[in-house]
């Protein structure tokens, strides 16, 4: 896709001006722009940049990945929970990479210790046992809502193999957009977290 567009670019007198009408490259640009202003409304004007490209490959392998299972006799690989795992912990190790590289080694702790010194040794186990059920959750919910809407099509299309069908593809592929939108907010929300320098601020004021 990304090789077709830069041809699509290529063969235009300026790039700035868009084609008329409904393009491939129209369309791409009209996705880039739903992702960078998610990215911007989620994270900040400065994060976008930095995570902009990342969350476009995380929604790109989630939504193909669902959309797959609209194809007669194909699964969507989403309802393995081996692949929906994988998602789930690229997700937690990207955020707490980030949140280190940001933050570096201890900042990045301290935010699992709360605004209050007073308080750490309770909330610290706490944030511990809430980020590490984070990929298990990603995972179960991608997987079951996927699951559940394959589970639906192929139940209607066995009762009813004529025109029925049609109307629960297009149901199918809002769900495959939903389920990709909803991971992928869920990540930028986390990187967004695992990020935020005032959260070392507030800490140090709690402790003076």
């Amino acid at each position: 896709l990304g090789m077709f567009y830069r041809m699509s670019l290529s063969k235009s007198h300026n790039p700035v001006i868009p084609d008329k009408g409904i393009s491939f490259r129209n369309i791409v640009e009209a996705f880039g722009d739903f992702i960078y202003k998610l990215c911007e409304s989620t994270m900040g004007e400065e994060n976008a940049k930095v995570y902009y490209s990342s969350m476009t490959m995380l929604f790109l392998m989630i939504f193909l990945s669902n959309a797959i299972g609209l194809i007669p006799g194909f699964l969507p690989p989403t309802v393995d929970l081996n692949v929906t795992l994988a998602f789930g912990f690229f997700a937690f190790i990207y955020y707490n990479a980030h949140g280190i590289r940001v933050q570096g080694l201890w900042g990045h702790i301290k935010h699992f210790m709360g605004p209050m010194w007073y308080m750490a040794f309770l909330i610290f186990p706490i944030e511990i046992i809430s980020h590490s059920v984070r990929p298990i959750s990603l995972a179960l919910r991608l997987r079951g809502n996927m699951n559940g809407d394959h589970l639906v099509l192929e139940i209607f299309s066995g009762m009813v193999p004529v025109v029925v069908p049609v109307v629960f593809m297009f149901l199918g592929l809002f769900v495959s957009f939903v389920q990709a939108f909803v991971f992928t907010m869920l990540t930028m929300i986390y990187i967004s977290l695992a990020t935020e320098v005032h959260h070392d601020h507030d800490h140090e004021d709690a402790h003076h």
